[in-house]
């Protein structure tokens, strides 16, 4: 499993998580796609738009392969503002290639990219050393 390095290991002040540690001994946790409905918390919604920032500062435009972004947090994006790189889709697989949807993702979350400075990492929390 490919690890993040520099990718921001949660949402800073929240118990949300965007990266997982270690791989999963049973296979990689495969990844559904989530409905988001408009009476989520905004506390949820924020932590979509911060996955979705720190997805754009650490890939941009560039095809990236899941490794240890958290399944959970990619199954509230999947198939809408990130979609798969390479066919066939393999949902439970490390390896698998995604990429941003551009046009999608500044609709869904035009302050992910009015502002690129709105969340502000500060090294908090930062997956450098396991």
């Amino acid at each position: 499993m490919l690890k993040h390095r520099g990718f921001p290991g949660r949402l800073p002040g929240t118990d949300h998580q965007f990266i997982i540690r270690r791989a999963n001994k049973a296979g990689a946790t495969k990844i559904v796609r989530r409905e988001r409905y408009r009476d989520r918390s905004p506390a949820d919604r924020r932590a979509d738009a911060g996955f979705m920032a720190a997805l754009w500062d650490h890939f941009g435009e560039e095809p990236f392969e899941r490794g240890n972004l958290d399944a959970g947090r990619l199954s509230w994006l999947i198939g809408r503002e990130v979609v798969p790189a390479a066919e066939p889709f393999d949902p439970a697989s490390y390896e698998q290639l995604l990429k941003i949807d551009l046009k999608r993702a500044q609709a869904s979350f035009p302050e992910v990219f009015a502002d690129p400075d709105a969340f502000d990492w500060g090294g908090v929390d930062e997956d450098e050393d396991d």
